[in-house]
């Protein structure tokens, strides 16, 4: 079995919070000390932001390449070793398929064995969870600006709009009467695809009905109404 320390600093001076590396590696070395077993290597991961996965920092990067069935790795806490609740899962499932332990002295010991091992992986899992609705939330945010503010975020440029010199979308003029019929059809709960069709039959637009859908839901957002099931 061969023991294995990981710290990391987001800055080259990073005391005030007690994160500084001196302090978490002084931290692995006392648990070492009271395990009674010797730390055979040290990753000391310098200036890396913690945004960055585990496995794509250098030293993340290469302390899992060396792991081996029976290791053990320790770091001082959490947060220095992974960059979210859902990097963390991920991560920690594949320490526990290749037997490998992982001791987070903020949270008491081993967690990928053991009795705090069930306990942890269920709220990392309930945590990543709501990361990821967090996360969608923001996306979906910045979409409703960029349409309130006719934004162009670069990409292929919607239908019924032009770029203007100052990068925003303006209304396209030889594209207003399919926008006007496409919102009024939809307004009307007709189908996306009969709209399809009805567009290319007067109007010899050729749209797909994914599309359609687009345009009604962009512009429904603009408008701030919520936008009907088709």
């Amino acid at each position: 079995m061969t023991t294995y320390g990981y710290v990391r600093c987001s800055t080259e001076s990073q005391a005030d919070d007690g994160n500084s590396l001196a302090v978490q590696q002084r931290m692995l070395e006392g648990r070492c000390l009271q395990d009674g077993v010797t730390m055979d290597r040290i990753f000391v991961e310098r200036a890396v932001s913690g945004s960055v996965p585990l496995g794509e920092r250098p030293q993340g990067r290469e302390l899992l390449a060396v792991l081996k069935p029976g290791d053990r790795v320790l770091a001082a806490k959490l947060d220095r070793a992974f960059r979210s609740a859902s990097d963390a899962l991920a991560t920690l499932e594949w320490f526990r398929e290749r037997r490998v332990d992982l001791i987070l002295l903020d949270l008491g010991g081993n967690i990928t064995s053991g009795g705090t091992s069930a306990l942890v992986f269920g709220i990392l899992a309930s945590v990543s969870q709501f990361e990821r609705s967090r996360i969608a939330e923001r996306i979906r945010e910045s979409k409703r600006h960029a349409l309130a503010e006719r934004l162009y975020r670069g990409g292929s440029i919607p239908f019924g709009w032009l770029v203007n010199a100052e990068r925003k979308l303006e209304p396209d003029p030889n594209a207003a009467p399919a926008l006007a019929l496409i919102l009024r059809l939809a307004g009307e709960r007709v189908a996306l695809r009969r709209i399809q069709t009805v567009l290319f039959e007067t109007l010899g637009v050729k749209l797909s009905h994914v599309a359609i859908g687009r345009i009604f839901k962009d512009a429904k957002i603009r408008q701030g109404k919520e936008v009907p099931t088709l």
